[in-house]
């Protein structure tokens, strides 16, 4: 069996609630750690067949002395819907979980997202599990109790705010991550160096240069600095009162694309990407930055091979519908997070409706 490697621990401290978010490689191996972190008499574990073929037969084994099953849930944002977590709900009451179960949320941030709000809401809440075996997973779904499921309107439009009891990131599963999604993960990576600026910032920057892969060695570092910068929002905001909020940088953009094309075109994280970019070229427009900001965004985004630029397949004035469905949306107005410099962004709910014009031509393909 392959040597567990324990890399680095978060510990997120709220109000009512803490639990560790730890980092290591090999984990799913771990029979003993995953019982440490699941100590009940029943257990369903949730995952795609993707994830399954690779990692499903491994954790299942930590509990063979106990019920545990299983549901598997299709690949992709599209299925994060009323239907899957029906499903969900169907096999813990045909096999009759009960308030002392845990639910193992074994994938990415869809399995995560549509698995805690199941956890939530069964039986008014049971404990869960998060797994992440994206990248994007690692550094942002899987960390802060935001749980939701997509409606036809908008995406995460159903859902609630509920912690896991644990997060479990083993690196070696970036390792069997298709290139397109690892490269989708990166996005997050850039919102955390725009929200936060300095050291991290500018190391991001030389590694994009010399080419992020799964097994760069700098990677562990980037995942426990992501977890811990993001533990620090969700300590301070937990309900995304305030502060949390800035953690939707690009966000706002990025959920009206997907929406626009019934989330087949981009994976989550190729959508942020775009949205970082937007949220530069609005903050230019705004007088908050200037143009060499959003020039070293953009060539952030090439570097990691993400992209940036709006299609121009896209109907700008659909594009401003559906952003009327953002969840940030207070007194009937659309906030934005903006970027007065890298580590000062704040929320803004004063923005014109020909500064929005403005800002998404400009973020067109060919502008």
């Amino acid at each position: 069996m392959a040597k567990f490697e324990a890399l680095a621990q978060v510990n997120v401290s709220l109000a009512e609630h803490q639990y560790p978010i730890i980092i290591c490689s090999n984990g799913l191996q771990n029979s003993e750690l995953l019982k440490q972190l699941v100590p009940t008499t029943q257990v369903l574990i949730v995952s795609n067949p993707t994830i399954a073929t690779w990692y499903l037969s491994t954790v299942q084994a930590a509990f063979q002395a106990i019920q545990c099953d299983v549901v598997l849930i299709d690949d992709g944002e599209e299925h994060k819907n009323q239907r899957s977590l029906n499903k969900i709900y169907d096999v813990l009451i045909d096999k009759k979980h009960h308030r002392d179960t845990t639910l193992i949320a074994l994938g990415g941030g869809v399995i995560g997202d549509i698995t805690g709000f199941a956890a939530a809401t069964y039986q008014r809440g049971v404990s869960f599990l998060q797994i992440p075996t994206t990248l994007l997973a690692q550094v942002d779904a899987s960390v802060g109790g935001k749980t939701a499921i997509n409606y036809a309107q908008g995406k995460n439009i159903i859902g609630s705010f509920y912690q896991p009891k644990a997060v479990l990131i083993d690196i070696n599963t970036l390792r069997t991550l298709p290139e397109r999604e690892f490269k989708a993960g990166l996005a997050e990576i850039v919102k955390y160096a725009l929200l936060t600026g300095g050291p991290f910032l500018k190391r991001l920057t030389e590694v994009a240069e010399e080419g992020l892969t799964a097994s760069h060695p700098q990677l562990p570092q980037l995942i426990e600095d992501c977890c811990r910068i993001k533990a620090q929002f969700v300590e301070s905001d937990e309900k995304e009162k305030g502060k949390r909020a800035l953690l939707n940088l690009g966000h706002t953009f990025a959920h009206a694309l997907e929406a626009y094309t019934n989330y087949q075109q981009w994976l989550h994280g190729e959508a942020v990407a775009i949205g970082l970019y937007c949220a530069a070229q609005l903050s230019y427009h705004l007088n908050l930055i200037d143009v060499a900001l959003v020039v070293q965004v953009e060539q952030m985004l090439n570097s990691l091979g993400l992209p940036h630029k709006i299609p121009r397949s896209i109907d700008l004035y659909k594009l401003k519908e559906l952003m009327s469905l953002d969840k940030k949306i207070k007194n009937n107005h659309l906030r934005f997070v903006v970027i007065k410099n890298p580590g000062n962004c704040y929320l803004d709910d004063q923005i014109t409706e020909d500064c929005l014009d403005k800002t998404l031509i400009s973020a067109v393909e060919g502008e």
